[in-house]
């Protein structure tokens, strides 16, 4: 039974961050002026991380509860980690980039953040599948 509820909370972090990534996100830029479009994404965005993080934090508590400390669980603790560093790190790296007009550290900073999250898309369906 608590393996289930692992494989549900790794599929859930899989859904919501291909639905973010490939629904949310494009559709933002469509919609929205540049101005409003980035006020809205730095605003998204904290909330994405976090709620990915909360949910990979408790399949790597679950997975210690039950012993099971094997490269599933490598791998999830992994993808938390990274989405810990996404959102404490890296996202404050990209807003202050961008807030001071430094477009290449930005741009390198925002692609290793479309790489990151693309690796943990990659994990997470490795652990689905």
């Amino acid at each position: 039974m608590i393996e289930n509820l692992i494989q549900n909370l790794i599929a859930i972090s899989l859904g919501t961050m291909l639905f973010f990534s490939f629904v949310i996100a494009p559709v933002i830029f469509k919609v929205l002026d540049a101005k409003n479009a980035g006020k809205f994404v730095r605003k998204i965005f904290p909330h994405y991380y976090l709620i990915n993080l909360v949910i990979l934090s408790i399949a790597v508590f679950l997975l210690v509860c039950i012993s099971s400390i094997n490269l599933n669980f490598y791998i999830t603790l992994t993808i938390a980690i990274l989405f810990s560093f996404l959102l404490f790190i890296l996202m404050p790296l990209i807003n202050k980039f961008k807030d001071s007009k430094k477009e290449k550290q930005f741009k390198y900073s925002h692609t290793l953040s479309v790489i990151i999250n693309f690796i943990q898309i990659i994990g997470l369906v490795y652990l689905v599948f």
